[in-house]
């Protein structure tokens, strides 16, 4: 199924650390240009963040990505976690942070992932989970939900590691003689976590 998906044919790249920086560089300049033309070098400096800050902006958005996953209440399944990393990194990589703030999409992002890999959330129950104007963060979302689709092109289905490691995990209890495979768990779980940030 992976060999014939959009995510293997239009978002796996063999150079991703040289591309991931092309594109950043890339995403930073379009803005700035379209945004300050008419401001001289000094002003866009101060004005403006450059592709390393807004990089970095990122990065921190990501690790409120994950706190807020991992506080969801019902407790989010890990594979909704991993299409909820892929839509925010995805989303990312050709829109810049002072386009579209990361906050909006961040909340969009986990909200269309429950919806993909249905876990079923209804739009009041997902926007207790958010501290706030809850309201708010409703119409935001939802007036959010078709352009973040619209930018990732459409392309949501994610192939994440975790179904197939537990397909994995149950072979190995019905078809080997290992003792408490579910020893290997936290170990895989660990491997997982480190390599999903990496882009």
């Amino acid at each position: 199924m992976y060999p014939l998906s959009s995510q293997k044919k239009y978002w796996t790249f063999s150079n991703l650390d040289q591309l991931m920086n092309e594109w950043r560089l890339k995403r930073n300049q379009k803005f700035i240009e379209t945004h300050g033309a008419q401001l001289n070098e000094q002003q866009r400096q101060e004005l403006f963040l450059d592709a390393t800050e807004e990089h970095l902006l990122l990065k921190q958005y990501e690790i409120y990505l994950n706190d807020f996953c991992r506080r969801f209440e019902p407790a989010m399944p890990k594979c909704v976690v991993g299409t909820v990393i892929h839509y925010f990194k995805r989303f990312f990589l050709h829109n810049s942070a002072m386009d579209y703030h990361p906050k909006e999409i961040l909340a969009t992002c986990v909200y269309l992932a429950c919806k993909v890999e249905e876990f079923n959330v209804s739009i009041g129950q997902f926007v207790g989970n958010i501290k706030g104007n809850r309201n708010k963060a409703m119409d935001i979302i939802l007036s959010n939900e078709l352009l973040l689709m619209q930018h990732l092109n459409y392309y949501l289905t994610i192939h994440n590691p975790y179904r197939p490691v537990e397909g994995f995990l149950i072979d190995i209890k019905t078809r080997s003689s290992m003792i408490n495979p579910e020893r290997l768990r936290p170990h895989i779980d660990s491997f997982i976590h480190r390599k999903r940030w990496i882009m």
